[in-house]
């Protein structure tokens, strides 16, 4: 079997990781396909993994020690891996950071802050300032531009997943900014939206109860590797990935959608919102809950 192009160990730890497993796999005379093989990962998955851009989940990483004969040498160094990729975010969101630039679809509900990759700089750093209030301004900055960062995601030359977002009508009437910012913050939401990057819908402040209530809500589709979810609190995050509780997570996403106005009318309030704050008043949430309730009965 030819061998691939020579990966860079010297990189760091995931590449010279992906390196040992290339070579073990092409000493081998094993393919990528016959590598992942019996798994639940595409090659695709696994070639990722080789060039330093994916980490190895636990379980591949013992079919593949399993079938590399490497006496557990894969399973053991995931855990360098992991550590090696800490950065400006927390460590329990390292693994869904790399997750969404493999996703084929992003499913994501936000019922208290708009998601990171739709936040503006100055609504990250009101967040981050929040989340740490005795953190020097260099961490703050880094922190923010590191979330920022994570945008690049909807760049023309970028294959952007499908990326649905619902959202909580009081991200739009509870400001935590002055109105002119509050107005940024809501203008790449409608510009991005509007160049079918991506869906937005808003959940209305008084639809009665609604799934997901609880907490906020990621579902991440690739094709080349089981779904994931991810819920998060203030300073933790729990990455799910047992098949039966995903499942029971996507049946209450699409019930939430179903509450949700749709996307027509969630841009036209969205809209609204953001004239309001740039003619510096506070958005009244009748007049705009009527402007979608009137955008709908159009349809």
């Amino acid at each position: 079997m030819p061998r691939s192009k020579d990966i860079d160990g010297s990189m760091g730890v995931p590449t010279f990781y992906g390196k040992e497993l290339r070579w073990k796999r092409e000493s081998a005379g094993l393919s990528l396909e016959e590598t992942v093989a019996g798994s639940f990962y595409g090659k695709s998955y696994l070639s990722d993994i080789e060039r330093g851009e994916r980490r190895m989940p636990l379980d591949l990483a013992r079919h593949v020690d399993q079938l590399l004969t490497t006496d557990g040498f894969f399973e053991r160094r995931c855990e360098d891996v992991r550590r090696a990729r800490r950065g400006p975010h927390a460590a329990y969101f390292e693994k869904v950071l790399e997750a969404e630039r493999q996703a084929e679809s992003i499913e994501l509900w936000s019922p208290g802050v708009f998601p990171g990759l739709l936040q503006t700089a100055p609504y990250a750093r009101a967040l981050v300032r929040s989340a740490h209030p005795t953190a020097t301004d260099e961490a703050v900055e880094e922190k923010v531009r590191a979330r920022l960062d994570r945008a690049r995601l909807f760049e023309e030359d970028h294959t952007t997943p499908e990326y649905w977002a619902i959202l909580h009508e009081s991200l739009l009437t509870d400001a935590i900014l002055p109105p002119k910012e509050m107005a940024a913050q809501l203008e790449p939401i409608v510009e991005l939206t509007e160049r079918h990057r991506i869906v937005p819908q808003i959940v209305p402040r008084k639809c009665g109860a609604y799934p997901l209530m609880a907490a906020p809500v990621m579902i991440l589709i690739f094709a080349d590797a089981p779904p994931l979810v991810y819920t998060e609190a203030s300073y933790s995050g729990d990455t799910i990935d047992d098949p039966a509780l995903v499942k029971r997570y996507r049946k209450a996403y699409d019930r939430l959608r179903a509450v949700a106005l749709s996307p027509e009318a969630s841009l036209a309030m969205i809209k609204a919102t953001a004239e309001g704050y740039r003619n510096g008043t506070r958005p009244d949430r009748l007049e705009r809950r009527a402007l979608g309730q009137e955008h709908i009965q159009q349809r």
